[in-house]
């Protein structure tokens, strides 16, 4: 395995979490930070409402009192209202520009200069779609091809400012790479526990950063690790590690948050009708609508936009039908292409998003996935990996329903690179030939691709 050897780690970790704490992460919390940044000053349970010191322990429950009827995660409570739009003139062009409205300060930041991620018209495939204003927010230009890096870059500056010496996460791939690149930014150790059959790059990927990758025979086993992790040497845990999920650290989904400033910010200063994204756990998703919800707070936007979620299993779907808060677990009917959000419960958080904003869950099986992932980079130049394109299914199904209207100002979220999950994506190319000659390749091309041939006037 590559990275720090474990008895490394174990013998480098911080004090058991058994053991009292020494203040050191209520102060950090706390303390001032750069002018006119907000401080955190406790935590509230999304669903109840209730109330928590800043001291409290972020164990991958949520909050006490809702955990037997319907596990809900914990956000954090700042000291005055944020203003995600007081910019500086000195701010960085990254994700950090806005670090008046996050839970760390600029001085404390890890940063790989992640965000500011274009927001791309989206005309050909919007045609297609019958939605013409359709807009591509392109998640694959951050550091390590992913939207992860937004959660990833706070976690791990939250981390490295309590003291943390190593940071952990669960992950199939794309929060494993990202975790692991800021750690190595950060000087940290990181360990990631996975599974049999994760994708091959992600895992080289991840591995080229230096962490330690434990693959485990059950799924579950991995949680069951990082739990022992965080209460014998203390690690900082990124991912869920209890079931079931309530979602991932409640101060690393703030990084969401950037994704609603800057579309707004890059769309003249107004929201989406609709903003569509993937959704599994629903990190991001919880965190872009709390962006669109400050920006709203603030005056910055006059209304907020709907929110669609593109899942797989329909837990989501299951939930917005019945009325209820606690999700069900829902039967894996296939084996999805899109593996990041396969699993077959979604959270509170989600469900939440969408009752707030009057919004729609899609179940999106895998037909018409490599065909849409081939069409959005041959028409607009975006290669994206399969779960990315999600969307882009829900928003044809939500259009030919007539819930999403023509003139719909859209705006999909394609959260990783196709880089990604080629060993998932890629099947024969049938055009292997090698031409041993120019008038071969000629011949080629008059034979499959004669338009490319026609003279230019």
């Amino acid at each position: 395995m590559a990275g720090q050897s474990l008895s490394r780690l174990s013998a480098g970790g911080s004090a058991p979490a058994s053991q009292p704490r020494t203040g050191l992460e209520n102060e950090v919390l706390r303390r001032p930070t750069a002018s006119g940044a907000v401080r955190v000053v406790g935590f509230a349970c999304v669903r109840c409402s209730a109330s928590y010191p800043a001291t409290i322990e972020i164990d991958s429950r949520g909050c006490p009192l809702c955990r037997e009827a319907a596990p809900a995660n914990l956000k954090p409570v700042y000291s005055s209202p944020v203003d995600p739009l007081a910019i500086t003139a000195k701010a960085p062009r990254s994700l950090w520009r806005y670090a008046h409205a996050l839970p760390c300060s600029l001085e404390d930041a890890v940063s790989l200069g992640e965000g500011q991620t274009p927001l791309i018209e989206a005309a050909r495939i919007g045609r297609a779609l019958g939605v013409r204003n359709l807009f591509i927010k392109d998640e694959g230009r951050n550091p390590t091809w992913s939207h992860k890096d937004r959660f990833s870059t706070v976690a791990v500056s939250v981390a490295r400012a309590q003291g943390a010496k190593v940071v952990a996460t669960a992950s199939s791939g794309n929060a494993g790479a990202s975790l692991a690149a800021y750690a190595a930014r950060a000087g940290l150790p990181c360990v990631v526990a996975t599974f049999g059959g994760s994708a091959t790059a992600m895992l080289a990927q991840i591995r080229k950063y230096g962490a330690t990758v434990l693959p485990l025979a059950h799924k579950m086993d991995r949680w069951t690790l990082l739990a022992e992790a965080a209460t014998r040497y203390g690690w900082f845990i990124a991912s869920p590690y209890h079931a079931p999920v309530v979602g991932s650290h409640a101060l690393g989904i703030e990084g969401y948050k950037t994704i609603a400033y800057e579309i707004v910010e890059e769309s003249g200063g107004v929201a989406p009708d609709w903003c569509v994204l993937p959704v599994c756990y629903g990190d991001a998703f919880f965190g872009v609508w709390s962006g669109f919800q400050e920006l709203f707070a603030q005056g910055a936007i006059p209304r907020l936009p709907r929110m669609a979620a593109a899942e797989v299993h329909g837990s989501l779907a299951q939930a917005l039908a019945t009325g209820r808060d606690r999700l069900e677990e829902r039967s894996l009917a296939f084996e999805s292409l899109a593996v990041s959000i396969g699993a077959p419960r979604s959270t509170y958080q989600a469900l939440k998003v969408l009752r707030e904003s009057s919004g729609r869950a899609v179940p999106v099986n895998n037909d018409g996935l490599v065909d849409m992932q081939e069409r959005l980079a041959r028409d607009e130049g975006i290669f994206a990996e399969l779960t990315s394109v999600t969307p882009l299914l829900a928003i044809a199904r939500l259009r030919d329903e007539r819930v999403i209207a023509p003139d719909a100002h859209v705006v999909a979220v394609a959260t990783a690179s196709g880089l990604k999950d080629l060993d998932r994506s890629a099947g024969p190319t049938g055009d292997d030939a090698i031409f041993r000659s120019t008038g071969d390749a000629w011949d080629w091309l008059g034979r499959h691709a004669g338009a490319l041939m026609a003279r230019q006037s």
